[in-house]
C-alpha cells in the first residue's frame, strides 16, 4: 500500500514537472524592454498602452534625457527596444559602434523640431526662413537655451547655429542652462527675450507664447529614431512594436503631442 502511494506521489510529481511546468511556461504573457528619453513621455505612455492592449505584450519603459539614452546604449546597456534622437552629433554612430544594437534595424518612428518663444504678450519674431531666424537671432538682446551637455535640444540648438554660421556671433548673449524648465521660466518672468529650444511639444508654459518650429533649412528635423537590440529574447515582439509606433494608428497621437509623424 504505501509503495502504491509512493508511486502515486512520484507519477504527480512528474506530471506536474513535464505537463503543468510547460503549460505554465506557454500562458506566460510575452514581455519587451524599452529605453526612451522623457521629452517624448506623454505620447509614448500613450502608445505603448494601446500597443499592450492590441498584442498583449508587455512593454516596461526605462525614460533618461536624450544625452543619457544615448550614454547608456553607448555604455552597452540598450534594452530590447532603445529609442534615439538623431541626427545631433555623434548620437548614433556612437551607439552604433558599440555593437549592441542593430544598425539595419533603425527606424524612424516620428520627428521633432526645435522651437522659439517669446515671453506672452511680446511681439512674435520672423522665423519662417533661415534669413529671418539668423536676423531675429542676430538682433536678440539675450537668447537661453539648454545645455548640449545637459539635454539633447542643446545639442540641436548648437547645431541650428552653426548651420546657419552664427555660433560665435552668439556666444556672448547666450545663456545656457540645465533643463527646459529654466529655460521657459526665464523669457516668462521677462529675464530673458527669446527661449532657442526646447522641443516644440516640450513648450507648455502658460506664460509664453511659442513662435512656432524652426524650420528645416534653419534647424534639421530630428529623427525620434528606435533600433532593436542585438540580444533581444523576441525580436518578433520587438519588430512589431517598432512598426506599431511608426504606423498609422500612432500618427495621430504624435501629431496632438506636437511632434511630426513620418507618415
Amino acid at each position: 500500500m504505501r509503495h502504491r502511494k509512493h508511486l502515486r506521489c512520484l507519477f504527480s510529481a512528474l506530471l506536474c514537472v513535464f505537463v503543468v511546468g510547460p503549460c505554465s511556461g506557454l500562458h506566460a504573457q510575452r514581455q519587451l524592454t524599452l529605453l526612451a528619453p522623457n521629452p517624448i513621455t506623454k505620447p509614448l505612455d500613450q502608445l505603448v498602452a494601446n500597443f499592450e492592449a492590441k498584442t498583449g505584450i508587455h512593454v516596461q519603459v526605462t525614460y533618461g534625457t536624450g544625452v543619457s539614452t544615448r550614454k547608456t546604449v553607448a555604455n552597452g546597456q540598450a534594452l530590447d527596444v532603445s529609442i534615439l534622437f538623431a541626427p545631433f552629433p555623434d548620437a548614433v554612430p556612437e551607439a552604433l559602434r558599440t555593437g549592441n544594437i542593430v544598425p539595419g534595424s533603425a527606424t524612424v518612428l516620428a520627428r521633432q523640431r526645435l522651437a522659439i518663444a517669446v515671453q506672452k504678450g511680446a511681439p512674435k519674431p520672423d522665423i519662417s526662413t533661415a534669413a529671418a531666424v539668423k536676423q531675429t537671432l542676430l538682433h536678440a538682446k539675450s537668447i537661453i537655451a539648454i545645455d548640449p551637455t545637459q539635454g539633447s535640444a542643446g545639442g540641436v540648438a548648437v547645431a541650428a547655429l552653426e548651420k546657419m554660421g552664427i555660433a560665435d556671433q552668439l556666444t556672448p548673449k547666450i545663456h545656457w542652462v540645465r533643463n527646459a524648465r529654466m529655460v521657459e521660466d526665464s523669457v516668462a518672468k521677462g529675464e530673458t527675450e527669446i527661449a532657442l529650444g526646447p522641443y516644440l511639444n516640450e513648450m507648455r508654459n502658460p506664460d509664453l507664447d511659442v513662435v512656432g518650429a524652426l524650420p528645416p533649412d534653419a534647424s534639421t528635423p530630428v529623427d525620434i529614431t528606435g533600433f532593436l537590440s542585438t540580444s533581444v529574447k523576441d525580436p518578433k515582439a520587438a519588430q512589431a512594436l517598432l512598426d506599431y509606433l511608426k504606423g498609422p494608428e500612432a500618427a495621430p497621437i504624435w501629431s496632438a503631442a506636437k511632434i511630426f509623424p513620418v507618415q
